[in-house]
């Protein structure tokens, strides 16, 4: 049985560490209700400039002579990986980081095999985490999330876009956490690049929209499709930082009841052992006594 003075140290510890965890868990409920109004409001907008940019580029002649449509053999990939910059948030790197490696094994196994396969990673733990692995990460997009806009988000689309459009990558897939509630984040992997247009029985279901476009077709076209493009990275990225509070915030309210069951045991410890010890020196003064006498 352990002494007094190590079950009592357990418990200050314990305590101290509760703390932390319950000051946590407020931390990231704090950020979460700014993070969940942010991805609220970019939501329908993202979706809506996507549909229109679908749209727009299926019907135009001149959306297929954007780079960002090319449609290659797929030799090389980039894939973006979204995760946080901290851990302490239960199993929301680890479902990113399983996520990947499924994406690679069964969709690009073949480009993995050649070392074709590089990663695009936005968050420390995911670029950490891959590297440890094995994978080539060529650009880590860390601290993001302290300093979170979309004008630092747009720089590492461009240079996505960028590397795309002069032939470095033939194919540009994204994974990262949607948020949906505090308890619950769904793992998407989406393709980024090249953009694919509609099909036409996709479009048949649809009301078709007639465009007017002002200055030219092909001047809207060459701004929407980058800006379509930027705004789904920075959606990617709110999904993941909703979804990485929510995360943090549960695991922390997890981590304080466990502490607190905890601190419950090693009470019921302390007080067993302080008994004993109480009955020992009770036992011990009566047996000097009896000695005494004899």
């Amino acid at each position: 049985m352990a002494s007094l003075k190590e079950v009592r140290n357990r418990i200050v510890s314990v305590n101290s560490t509760q703390q932390i965890t319950k000051a946590m868990k407020m931390v990231a409920a704090a950020k979460l209700r700014r993070a969940q109004d942010s991805i609220l409001q970019m939501r329908p907008y993202a979706q809506k400039l996507g549909e229109m940019l679908l749209t727009v580029s299926s019907a135009s002649e001149s959306a297929a002579d954007s780079p960002l449509k090319a449609v290659r053999a797929v030799e090389k990939v980039l894939i973006i990986v979204v995760t946080s910059d901290r851990g302490l948030c239960g199993a929301f790197n680890t479902n990113v980081i399983k996520a990947t490696i499924q994406l690679i094994e069964s969709k690009y196994a073949a480009q993995a095999a050649k070392g074709n396969v590089e990663i695009f990673a936005i968050g420390k733990k995911g670029a950490e985490s891959l590297v440890r692995r094995g994978f080539t990460v060529n650009t880590a997009y860390t601290d993001l999330f302290g300093r979170l806009s979309f004008v630092n988000v747009k720089s590492a689309a461009e240079e996505i876009m960028k590397d795309f459009s002069e032939g470095r990558y033939d194919a540009v897939d994204i994974v990262y956490n949607e948020f949906k509630n505090v308890a619950t984040q769904i793992i998407h992997t989406d393709p980024y690049l090249p953009i694919v247009a509609e099909n036409k029985s996709t479009k048949a279901k649809k009301t078709e929209v007639n465009y007017i476009f002002e200055p030219t077709e092909e001047e809207i076209l060459a701004e929407l499709i980058p800006k379509s493009l930027k705004i789904q990275l920075y959606r990617a990225v709110l999904e993941s930082n909703a979804s990485e509070q929510g995360a943090r915030m549960t695991a922390m309210d997890k981590a304080t009841e466990n502490a607190q069951e905890l601190l419950k045991e090693l009470r019921l410890v302390y007080n067993r052992t302080r008994q004993a010890a109480i009955t020992k020196e009770i036992l011990e003064i009566v047996g000097g006594a009896e000695a005494l006498k004899n």
